[in-house]
């Protein structure tokens, strides 16, 4: 694997109060890699550090090659960013966005072919003020993407869009990746980060607690699957006895069942051989919230405050 961003031991505060206590993860080239936590755990912070954009107290970070501190002109040739206060003119129009960025950087940029890969010529002459949170995103995206950076920093990309435009966005940084960038997304949804990160470090109160892909660190959460399902007035006590079964509870007619990952794959063998086919039949496996939780002890949408 080809290493291009490396943080080991990252700190930085604000004034008396910590933001970023040690904070240590590298990244190799291709990834989606995520930074997950709740508000106020240091992600935006460390990645302004990544960039050059904010000084650190200690530690070693390398982006590229590069330490951002000491060679941040250098280092901004080679990524693209869209920050989280990320913002233009009200009455700037798309198409002149993207021409007055596209002249700052250091190859030759094609506006139109720009507005036309990111579906923007229909938008072109429409001003910031208007665009939807959606449109935004695309222009933020295309303008991150200005001049092909080897590194992009998406922080909080869709946090002011509804579900449609957030899972629109995914798509959209989806084909940022397949371009061949490799990406670092600061995110506090967990869905998110499930959804589009190849491993996830998760933050909390300025350090990592956590590191892996999503699977395999919701696999090791200890969290058992749960299964929900009803029967329409059919036994199933059987249910309990089957390995692997932790728990069994029948509610307002809802069968749930609790057990280790195997447990959905043997429940089902079993209420089909007894004929039983519940047309609700639905898995419930742990997620990076389950994770996050059992790490902390808290939610993580439960903001940190100093």
């Amino acid at each position: 694997m080809d290493t291009i961003i490396r943080s080991d031991g990252l700190r930085r505060a604000y004034g008396d109060v910590p933001a970023v206590r040690d904070v240590s993860f590298t990244v190799e080239r291709g990834e989606v890699f995520g930074l997950l936590g709740p508000n106020g755990a240091g992600k935006t912070t460390t990645v302004e550090c990544l960039q050059g954009l904010r000084s650190r107290d200690g530690g070693s970070v390398e982006v590229l090659g590069l330490d951002p501190a000491r060679h941040p002109d250098r280092l901004r040739r080679h990524i693209g960013a869209q920050l989280q206060s990320a913002a233009l003119p009200d009455r700037l129009r798309v198409g002149e966005a993207v021409r007055f960025f596209a002249r700052l950087q250091d190859r030759p940029v094609d506006v139109d072919r720009t507005l036309e890969e990111w579906d923007l010529t229909r938008l072109r002459r429409r001003p910031y003020a208007v665009l939807s949170g959606g449109q935004r995103q695309r222009l933020f995206l295309a303008l991150a993407l200005l001049g092909s950076p080897e590194v992009v920093f998406l922080d909080e990309l869709t946090a002011a869009l509804d579900p449609a435009a957030r899972r629109a966005t995914w798509e959209l940084v989806r084909g940022v990746r397949d371009r061949g960038a490799t990406i670092v997304l600061v995110t506090h949804f967990m869905e998110e980060a499930e959804a589009l990160c190849d491993r996830v470090a998760i933050v909390d109160d300025g350090r990592v607690v956590a590191l892996d892909t999503p699977a395999a660190l919701t696999a090791g959460s200890g969290g058992d699957v749960h299964v929900t399902f009803s029967a329409d007035g059919r036994e199933v006590a059987f249910l309990r006895a089957l390995p692997g079964v932790t728990s069994f509870a029948v509610a307002d007619g809802e069968i749930t069942v609790a057990g280790d990952p195997a447990t959905p794959v043997r429940l089902a063998a079993a209420l089909a051989e007894h004929g039983i086919f519940p047309p609700d039949f639905r898995t419930h496996h742990p997620s990076l919230e389950d994770v996050f939780l059992a790490r902390t002890g808290r939610s993580l949408t439960t903001e940190v405050t100093a």
